[in-house]
């Protein structure tokens, strides 16, 4: 088994001790860092070769966080009008994925740039 077969088995079992460790500590370390930064090289280096990364001149990595949890309408007092159908304030769904508002996120910081793929690297109670 090579390294990143070896890597890809562990990340398979995100409840295993070390894998758990492992994500609460760089979920803190990601906490401590902007909402868009750049990283120096790949959290996940199996991951990232998979997606279509290769280590070389013109790519680059780039981390960030998306608010997890449902969507709350923007009405001033939770008054809503019209029928009340549409009155709902609290049980909205996103229609979009997180990783596709993550995706957007970083194509927006990074204009001069394009997005060529992205994979979850850990989450906490709020991102």
């Amino acid at each position: 088994m090579g390294a990143y077969k070896y890597m890809e088995e562990l990340y398979k079992k995100k409840q295993s001790d070390l894998l758990r460790f492992l994500l609460r500590i760089r979920c803190w370390q990601f906490r401590q860092l902007t909402a868009v930064h750049r990283a120096s090289r790949p959290t996940r280096p199996d991951k990232a070769r998979r997606l279509g990364y290769k280590a070389t001149q013109g790519m680059v990595i780039y981390r960030t966080r998306v608010k997890r949890g449902g969507r709350k309408r923007p009405v001033a007092k939770g008054i809503c009008y019209g029928k009340p159908k549409s009155a709902g304030v609290k049980s909205l769904k996103f229609q979009r994925s997180i990783q596709s508002v993550a995706e957007e996120r970083v194509g927006r910081a990074c204009g001069g740039l394009r997005v060529l793929n992205s994979y979850w690297v850990g989450a906490d109670a709020v991102y």
